[in-house]
């Protein structure tokens, strides 16, 4: 019986296959759980996999976040259009798949020291620049040099602070020493400030040409409006299906997606959620929803009354019907939050920790608890903070209601709201962009002495384990810290999270990609121009 169940499910893996359904990563998985060796796996996969992906044609992308005072220096990039761009024309260390796992790019493998103290990453000796010239040891740590030291501008800085050397093996590797152990130094190797350039004679970064070993070459430049790339037929991985890529810079939601419907371009960035229902009506138009790690955190600063006292803080999250915010502001394009900064999108998920319900009558016995019957509360938000924040917050206060809170929605400019408000305000609305790990997120704005540590929370056993979590090798072992890491933020910290924003782009439906897409950026994690081709 064992043996009909586990040819079934090849059969059914097979039919997965053929039709495009399944990654590669977990057809083999399932089927070597299956009884299958590792290379029959591969032999089926190989003959039952969706025909490869058709060469040719210009692919026009329509992006949103453009700025004319974009530069090609890694340290600068910030905006959406910049981050699309150097995924198409420079590479990595390392990248995120589309299934979300880690993977190689101008380095072929990495191993570590059993403290985590010293990594080693040998490079690929087939990457190239465009230029010609083969990727060197010292390109890479020219790269990596430029966003460490104290005359570092680079918006990335912080992220190396604890990189003591870098240095050339001499035998096409680099090994890079740290302060202490860090177990996601590969991932952070894929953060998009560490893009891979040429070095200059004296070690110094030649960013300036625009040079770049990834799959397109650039052709035209005009920051802030247009982009024209061309294939490079040496890139190092593959992919690069199309002959040539046009990235053009659309702010306005509204042109992106005329755009898109009158065929001006095959794909945009970003969509106005408000008209989604509109464009899937479209027979010409297919959306693409990816659950992200991007979230929206509403921080009460712990410190400050009313939110000094934990039971008032755990009344605020437990007034907000998070359901009900998720249909009538993001139209079901959001996976809901539970009090912790942990995506299902990133490694290590806990995903047994219970769902925090919408619960105003435990709210209320909890104000009572803290002599806070009656509270009133003012929350700060401004439009830009993601579309829909000030109805959201509107909403939220009408369901607080129910738990005796009263919340004052204070809607403020736009302009200077985060040098003004965040990290300022006792209780306001702030939009993360994705990081790659916990580790990341968590050191960023959790971190008992972080800059960024939007709640002003401390606690003591949370950071003993964050540094414990950031050097082990054990990935069950970190699995454990992290879930106790969970519940501790959800139960006692500071930050309600009500939910996390899904990646929402659309694209012609003659342009076709894999069966998962990468949830680190929009557009498969900025790598659309190089994973997806049009319809043969």
């Amino acid at each position: 019986m064992t043996k009909i169940k586990d040819q079934m499910l090849i059969d059914r893996l097979a039919d997965a296959a053929r039709e495009g359904k399944v990654s590669r990563r977990s057809f083999m998985n399932y089927s070597m759980a299956a009884g299958l060796t590792a290379s029959a796996a591969t032999g089926l996969w190989t003959t039952q996999a969706k025909a490869a992906p058709s060469s040719g044609g210009t692919f026009r992308l329509g992006s949103h976040d453009g700025n004319t005072g974009d530069t090609h220096d890694p340290g600068t990039y910030v905006t959406f259009s910049m981050i699309q761009l150097i995924h198409t024309f420079r590479s990595y260390l390392t990248l995120i798949e589309s299934d979300g796992s880690l993977g190689p790019d101008v380095a072929t493998e990495w191993s570590a020291s059993p403290d985590a103290k010293e990594w080693t990453f040998k490079l690929n000796d087939r990457a190239t620049f465009h230029s010609g010239a083969k990727v060197t040891a010292n390109d890479v740590i020219a790269s990596l040099n430029h966003h460490r030291g104290e005359s570092s501008t680079s918006a990335a800085k912080a992220l190396l602070s604890g990189v003591v050397d870098i240095v050339d093996n001499g035998d096409h590797s680099i090994t890079v020493t740290l302060e202490s152990g860090n177990a996601d130094l590969p991932w952070l190797m894929t953060d998009y400030h560490f893009a891979i350039c040429p070095a200059n004679d004296d070690g110094s970064l030649n960013w300036q040409s625009g040079d770049g070993c990834g799959p397109y070459r650039l052709v035209e430049t005009e920051f802030g409006v247009q982009y024209s790339l061309v294939r490079h037929d040496d890139w190092h991985l593959e992919g690069a299906y199309f002959d040539e890529v046009v990235i053009t810079v659309l702010n306005d939601p509204n042109a992106r997606q005329t755009a898109l419907v009158t065929g001006d371009v095959d794909a945009i960035t970003q969509l106005e959620l408000k008209t989604l229902s509109l464009l899937q009506r479209d027979p010409n138009i297919e959306i693409d929803n990816v659950p992200s790690a991007a979230a929206i955190t509403m921080p009460m600063m712990c410190d400050m009354a009313p939110f000094d006292n934990v039971d008032v803080r755990n009344a605020m999250k437990l007034a907000m019907n998070r359901q009900e915010i998720i249909e009538k502001i993001t139209f079901n394009t959001a996976t809901m939050g539970n009090d912790f900064h942990h995506s299902p999108a990133m490694p290590y998920w806990p995903d047994d920790i219970p769902q925090r319900e919408y619960d105003p009558d435990e709210a209320k016995a909890l104000l009572a608890k803290a002599g806070a019957e009656g509270l009133s509360v003012e929350i700060k938000v401004a439009d830009s903070v993601f579309s829909g924040a000030v109805d959201m917050c509107i909403l939220y206060a009408e369901q607080a209601k129910a738990a005796g809170i009263n919340i004052n929605v204070n809607r403020v400019p736009s302009d200077g709201y985060y040098s003004d408000v965040w990290l300022k305000d006792p209780w306001c609305v702030v939009q993360w962009g994705a990081r790659p790990t916990p580790d990341v997120m968590y050191s960023l704005a959790y971190k008992d002495d972080a800059a960024w540590n939007e709640s002003r929370w401390q606690n003591e056993r949370f950071n003993e384990l964050l540094l414990q979590a950031k050097s082990e090798l054990d990935n069950d072992k970190r699995a454990e810290m992290y879930r106790e890491m969970a519940m501790l933020a959800r139960d006692d910290g500071g930050t309600l999270i009500p939910f996390f924003p899904n990646f929402v782009y659309a694209r012609r439906k003659n342009v076709q990609h894999g069966p998962e897409l990468a949830a680190s950026w929009q557009m498969d994690g900025a790598r659309a121009t190089s994973r997806w081709w049009f319809e043969g």
